[in-house]
């Protein structure tokens, strides 16, 4: 059974940092992208960033102008994605992702979620 857990979040002054972090169970990231996904009080969920299988990386975020890095550790199968010059509209709720191989910004193609970390960044 796939299963990704979260960690990291909480709140973070304006130009602060975090880290957060989903860690896999269930399959290798060297065969699955993970992607990170956030969704705002009433809007929709947005990807933020993507690591694919090969270790290769890609931002969805373009206009944090490389605000945020997303990274894994295969030895843990886990994957990071660190945050920085945060701002309050960068608050929500954070999700990880994971999918065979290749990373989509659309979160239909993905079946298996973690459960989410608050993030919150005040001014």
């Amino acid at each position: 059974q796939l299963q990704l857990v979260q960690s990291g979040g909480g709140l973070v002054q304006s130009g602060g940092s975090l880290r957060l972090s989903c860690a896999g169970s269930g399959f290798t990231l060297d065969s699955y992208a993970i992607a990170w996904f956030r969704q705002a009080p009433g809007k929709d969920r947005e990807g933020v960033s993507c690591i694919r299988s090969d270790g290769s990386a890609i931002d969805y975020n373009h206009s944090g102008q490389g605000q945020f890095t997303v990274s894994r550790d295969i030895a843990k199968n886990t994957s990071y994605l660190q945050m920085d010059r945060l701002k309050p509209e960068d608050t929500a709720v954070y999700y990880c992702a994971a999918r065979p191989n290749l990373c989509t910004p659309r979160s239909p193609n993905y079946n298996t979620w973690g459960q989410g970390t608050q993030v919150t960044v005040s001014s």
